[in-house]
């Protein structure tokens, strides 16, 4: 099995395993395919950092002409770190903290997504008069996707965006906010949707708050529609994917023809894809520790597991896997586990009845929320971040030592 043209063997032998492999070709691909929905559209693209942000892979979004979304001061710092233009990055969170709003009132991002009265009324104290913030506010329009409750972020359940009663609190805080520029409205409902018509029923949900704004004195210039386009976890599957152009194209009718409806001038529309533009292109390598038959299921254990990516236990996620190392002949359903002290299930596979201890498994579509979501759960390392182009390597993030991982603790501390 190659990855960018390179042996997958080779590569797990070289950063050894759990290895998160990144194909950049795949990366620029799903950036042009998704560049040419959305630009005859005028529609903005932002990466959704929180999916996987690494500074070498911040540095080539950047080159690559997109803007990128930030929610915490790590993220900021590590595309500051890669150069990301400032008045390219917004920052985003349900939860800021005075450090991250100081950041912004900075001018260290270019434009900031309020998510709370109350978070508005501190931004306001700290924004600066002598040079606008560029804001926008997260609504909660109450349009729910059908997706796992772990990952729905609109609705009336969930934390996020202002609910409709405190509209007119904050349009009254931004008459006297004097260092902030109301720019639009934002909303996200959640990931791994493969509904169009959520996504349109945002865009006219915005367009509709657009006209209330407006009727007050504040014209929204843009609308996001946040990301969570759905992506193919499973080859078994094919149709569980969003057709993204046909979204996108009846997304840009619907504003156009909401906006006309409701007589607003139609806003500038943005998106902010993540997992669609990483997700397919990662592939995480396992080596096999244990296949134990018990009495009913087999079980293959493999290196990684809730440490490395805890998607499966949160919520079900599924990543297709296969044998990196041997054919893939007289396959049989297994149970394949991580190795973390609990019954850390990854999923069923259908692996060769060969597979033995040593032997490399593949799961793919592992870019996304996966090493963004890692931790030193057990006191494991995160593993290595590699990325593959055309025959060449290149490594993004080395393996964590277990000085590392014990760097932060306090040997007099007791």
């Amino acid at each position: 099995m190659k990855l960018g043209g390179i042996e997958a063997e080779a590569l797990a032998e070289r950063y050894a395993t759990p290895l998160l492999v990144i194909d950049l070709d795949e990366v620029d691909g799903a950036i042009a395919r998704c560049r040419a929905v959305c630009d005859p559209h005028g529609i903005e693209i932002a990466y959704a950092g929180k999916a996987l942000l690494l500074v070498a892979l911040a540095r080539r979004l950047a080159q690559r002409g997109l803007n990128l979304d930030v929610c915490s001061i790590g993220e900021l710092v590590t595309a500051e770190r890669a150069g990301f233009p400032a008045e390219r990055i917004t920052l985003h969170g349900c939860g800021k903290s005075n450090e991250e709003l100081e950041a912004a009132a900075a001018a260290r991002v270019g434009r900031i997504v309020v998510d709370g009265v109350e978070e508005l009324q501190r931004l306001t104290r700290i924004a600066r008069p002598e040079a606008p913030l560029r804001t926008l506010l997260r609504l909660n329009p109450g349009i729910e996707a059908h997706t796992h409750a772990f990952v729905r972020t609109g609705g009336e359940d969930t934390k996020f965006g202002i609910a409709p009663r405190d509209e007119d609190a904050v349009r009254a805080i931004l008459r006297d906010a004097t260092g902030l520029r109301f720019s639009g409205l934002h909303a996200h409902v959640g990931s791994q949707i493969y509904e169009p018509g959520a996504f349109v029923a945002v865009a006219e949900a915005l367009v509709q708050a657009s006209a209330r704004f407006a009727r007050e004195g504040f014209t929204a210039e843009e609308i996001v529609i946040g990301g969570g386009f759905g992506v193919m976890t499973d080859p078994s599957r094919p149709n569980e994917r969003i057709d993204f152009r046909a979204t996108i194209d009846a997304v840009a009718k619907a504003v156009a023809v909401a906006a006309a409806r409701v007589r607003v001038p139609p806003p500038r529309l943005g998106i902010e894809p993540g997992r669609m533009l990483i997700g397919p292109a990662g592939t995480t390598l396992y080596r096999v520790c244990a296949v134990k038959h018990q009495a009913r299921r087999t079980f293959v254990v493999v290196d990684g597991g809730l440490y490395e990516n805890p998607r499966p236990a949160l919520y079900g996620a599924s990543h297709h896997a296969v044998a990196a190392s041997r054919p893939n002949l007289d396959l049989q359903e297994v149970v394949l586990c991580g190795r973390s002290c609990e019954n850390d299930v990854l999923g069923r596979a259908m692996l060769p009845s060969a597979l033995r201890e040593g032997d490399l498994v593949a799961m793919s579509v592992t870019g996304a929320y996966t090493y963004s979501m890692a931790s030193n759960y057990n006191r494991f390392t995160r593993p290595a971040v590699v990325a593959v182009t055309g025959g060449q390597e290149h490594l993004l993030a080395r393996r964590e030592s277990i000085e590392d991982v014990l760097r932060s603790d306090v040997l007099e501390g007791v």
